[in-house]
């Protein structure tokens, strides 16, 4: 994902109204589907919590939504993934610093 912009910042809304900020790290496509990674925008890195969100990108009443991943296989499969784009990228960027 270009940084060349800055960070990318969404509110999503929880099945109770509560309104969450998030920074999107990055659109993966795994299998057939599409997942979005992300940050929370409030919390601190010194938090336990502290994480990357992982939500489904579903299409209901032919409009796209994000869902939560509530098989924990898949959402184990979808992490691995997108950790294994994460540290390449870095790889690459650490390998060209380097030059």
């Amino acid at each position: 994902m270009s940084e060349e912009y800055g960070s990318d910042y969404i509110v999503v809304t929880d099945d109770e109204g509560n309104e969450f900020e998030l920074e999107h790290l990055d659109t993966i496509e795994f299998g057939d589907e599409t997942y979005m990674a992300f940050l929370s925008a409030d919390m601190d890195e010194d938090d336990e919590d502290y994480g990357i969100i992982i939500l489904k990108v579903i299409e209901e009443d032919r409009e796209e939504i994000l869902a939560t991943v509530d098989d924990e296989e898949e959402l184990q499969k979808v992490y691995d993934h997108f950790m294994a784009i994460l540290f390449d990228d870095s790889d690459e960027e650490d390998d060209s610093q380097e030059e």
